[in-house]
């Protein structure tokens, strides 16, 4: 090899190393293929299930889907931006795993979202395409048939794995004892309270935190936690007890429930079985059929003022089957 090849191929395996092992892709992408099972990319308008980490270039972990314990499930979108994620995943298919970076700037050049408090040269995707329905010459229905299927069969799985979830919790915490009410819902108290229950028409002033029944914080209302959890601060989260009007099914029916068992002061762990939860369509971050753990404070309780003018009667309305939301 005479000098001149070795100094380009010395600068190619320098460029490479610099990289990690990662392809240079449009807009500044970098892909690095872990493994490819060789089958049909992933198309526009495609059905994809896959499993999917989020993290920063320090490998800060932003959203992880195996956390979740199933699939992220998405039609394949249009790629709005050279070097974007759609761009990174238009390189895969079922089967193949890859660890995908888009860079910032360019996202931000080309006025894509970005996580407000980020800070970092690229958003790493660590991504597994788990499942692909290929729209391909499909009608409507025909594709909308098979994607459901495919939906049905994995949320049967959820279902049938929901009790080993929620057993496995009660393992892993023999030193509380749990009472179960007759609907299912499970609950400790581990700090008393003083006073009469919170009654159906009080106003419950709660600190919350949110947990799947493997630990992993969703949600919470002190700071403190999400610092020790190491959460992204949302900036304009006031992390303070939120009020929770009680028995008006504007909650959960385990919190409904949950919160009429406290008196003021009083902490209380609520295992949520999904059929007083999210039950079959899941919620922000949940799964279907998603047991929860929720750790309570009851702050204070705001009775209703007898005093005030009753509403006006309502005009009769059909009944709605919009699942109650947190």
């Amino acid at each position: 090899m005479n000098k001149k090849l070795m100094f380009v191929a010395l600068a190619a395996i320098g460029f490479a190393s610099c990289n990690g092992g990662f392809k240079q892709g449009d807009g500044g992408l970098l892909y690095n293929v872990h493994t490819s099972k060789g089958a049909p990319k992933l198309k526009e308008g495609d059905f994809v299930s896959l499993n999917m980490i989020l993290k920063t270039d320090k490998d800060s972990i932003i959203s992880n889907s195996y956390d979740m314990g199933a699939p992220i499930y998405s039609p394949m979108p249009k790629v709005q931006t050279k070097g974007d994620i759609v761009s990174g995943l238009s390189l895969l298919g079922e089967g193949d795993s890859a660890t995908i970076k888009v860079s910032v700037d360019s996202l931000r050049k080309n006025g894509q979202q970005v996580p407000p408090t980020f800070k970092g040269k690229y958003l790493v995707y660590v991504v597994k395409v788990e499942k692909v329905i290929a729209k391909g010459a499909l009608n409507e229905n025909a594709f909308r048939d098979r994607v459901m299927q495919y939906i049905n069969s994995q949320k049967e799985g959820l279902k049938t794995k929901e009790p080993a979830k929620i057993a496995a919790y009660f393992n892993a915490h023999k030193d509380l004892k749990f009472t179960k009410t007759a609907s299912g819902l499970n609950y400790v108290i581990t700090a008393p309270g003083s006073g009469p229950n919170v009654a159906n028409g009080d106003t419950a002033v709660i600190n919350y935190t949110l947990r799947l029944t493997t630990g992993k914080v969703l949600e919470t209302s002190e700071k403190a936690i999400a610092l020790k959890e190491k959460m992204p601060i949302n900036p304009m989260n006031p992390y303070q007890p939120i009020r929770v009007a009680v028995g008006e099914g504007r909650v959960i029916k385990g919190w409904d429930e949950g919160l009429l068992l406290l008196n003021k002061g009083a902490k209380a762990v609520l295992v949520v079985p999904s059929v007083l939860g999210y039950g079959d369509q899941g919620g922000q971050g949940m799964q279907p059929y998603t047991p929860l753990v929720f750790d309570v404070e009851l702050v204070n309780i705001v009775h209703p003022n007898p005093n005030a003018p009753k509403p006006a009667m309502p005009q009769m309305q059909a009944p709605t089957s919009a699942p109650a939301t947190k």
